[in-house]
């Protein structure tokens, strides 16, 4: 019964004579949330609540099946600023759509640590959770919508970390908002199990370590995980599948690990008609600039491209991986070799033609992905109409038979001849 038929009913019944009729106010959650003490459980009734939360003691909100905290359009849903606060249960929603005042369904302020916020719906919001110092906070279960009638640009993030330390973002579903999760300058958090998809960067980093990515899943977005401008990092059992650009990005990663990821249809941007752009993505693994990392164990599948390396990106360890399918296996933009094996382990590679004659796994020819004519087509892309030309085939030709010219590039000593099991184990697709 809304307030409208309730004062009607109100209305009928003082008409009775001698009926003496008690009228309890209209029930307020801003009213509640004052005069509860600190260390309260508040339940939140079922209903919408059109609220503007302030919550600047330790108290719990609890909502009950159908609560909703509607923030009308404007400003903050909730604003958190004391310690120690729990938030769970509720639909929150509508908060407004000002990303300098960086309106969020959840705002939790520097001096709020240890908040939960657990087993939310949080939907058409700017920020879905935003973290502005906090520490110690967990951001666990929720569910977050962002507003997808804006432009990706206009939009905020799903869970933003500013300045955050020792936070654990796990078991969130996101979509629709600018980034899934945004990590700046915040080290020693773990981001894990969680589910990203239609957004720009599913997990995005910059100027944080050392943090874990571990076990998040991204689909259908521009780019899976954007890590950037940060070092030793553990990322690890990711998975990435239909992310137009980049499964995973490492621009500037220096001296971190990336071990067990699984990337699988990596095809590059489409224009109006549904055709894949030339040289718009498509890479399932890109690396810029980036030092001194462990690439291992990852399952690299069905992409335009499996792996690029460029701009002074050497030092790095590469061994253990699955190249599957991909229309290039390996791009390489160096100006010095590398040996991509480690203590006598290399890689996988599905176009691989050698043998093994002893039966030990390892193939008894080095594997060689690129050839002078590949390094030829990447600095002169247009040259790629001929690539099915006899010059070409020929230039191919004499290159593997008389190899006078090598340019700088990738050798696998020690390519292995079947996929890892621990690899293909994890390729059945885990979004639905």
């Amino acid at each position: 019964m809304n307030s409208r038929s309730l004062r009607f009913v109100v209305f009928l019944l003082l008409g009775v004579p001698g009926l003496c009729l008690a009228v309890q106010a209209p029930y307020s959650l801003e009213k509640a949330v004052a005069k509860a003490a600190a260390g309260a459980v508040l339940v939140v009734p079922v209903g919408v609540h059109h609220v503007h939360l302030h919550l600047n003691k330790p108290i719990s909100l609890v909502g009950s099946p159908g609560a909703v905290l509607d923030g009308s359009g404007s400003g903050d849903v909730i604003r958190v600023l004391a310690s120690h606060v729990r938030i769970s249960g509720l639909t929150i929603r509508n908060s407004g759509s000002n990303l300098t005042t960086m309106n969020a369904g959840i705002y939790i302020e520097q001096a709020a640590d240890d908040v939960d916020v657990s087993g939310n719906r949080i939907e058409h919001v700017l920020f879905g959770v935003y973290l502005d110092g906090a520490s110690n906070a967990v951001v666990h279960a929720n569910t977050v919508v962002g507003m997808p009638e804006l432009r990706v640009p206009d939009r905020g993030d799903g869970i933003h970390l500013w300045n955050d330390h020792g936070c654990v973002i796990s078991g969130n579903d996101i979509s629709e908002t600018r980034d899934g999760i945004y990590v700046y300058i915040s080290p020693d958090n773990i981001i894990e199990n969680n589910r990203i998809h239609d957004v720009r960067y599913g997990v995005h980093y910059m100027y944080s370590q050392p943090d874990v990515l571990k076990g998040n899943i991204s689909y259908d977005n521009t780019a899976g995980f954007a890590l950037m401008a940060s070092d030793h990092l553990q990322v690890i059992g990711n998975q990435a599948y239909d992310d137009m650009s980049y499964g995973l990005l490492l621009n500037y990663v220096n001296y971190s690990e990336i071990r067990g990821n699984e990337v699988r249809d990596i095809q590059g941007q489409r224009d109006a008609t549904g055709q894949i752009i030339a040289g718009a993505g498509g890479k399932a693994i890109f690396v810029y600039l980036s030092q001194g990392n462990t690439i291992a164990d990852n399952l690299l599948e069905d992409s335009r491209i499996g792996i690029h390396i460029t701009a002074g990106s050497d030092q790095n360890k590469v061994y253990g991986n699955a190249f599957v399918n991909n229309q290039t296996q390996v791009m390489y933009v160096q100006n010095n070799s590398e040996e991509w094996s480690w203590h006598r382990r290399g890689n996988y590679w599905s176009n691989y033609l050698g043998w093994d004659l002893n039966g030990d796994g390892i193939g008894d020819v080095p594997y060689r992905p690129n050839d002078g004519v590949d390094v030829l087509l990447w600095k002169y892309p247009s040259a790629r109409v001929l690539m099915s030309s006899p010059a070409i085939l020929l230039m191919r030709y004499v290159q593997r038979a008389f190899p006078v010219f090598t340019p700088p590039s990738v050798q696998d000593s020690y390519p292995l001849m079947r996929i890892p099991a621990n690899l293909r184990v994890r390729a059945d697709d885990q979004r639905d």
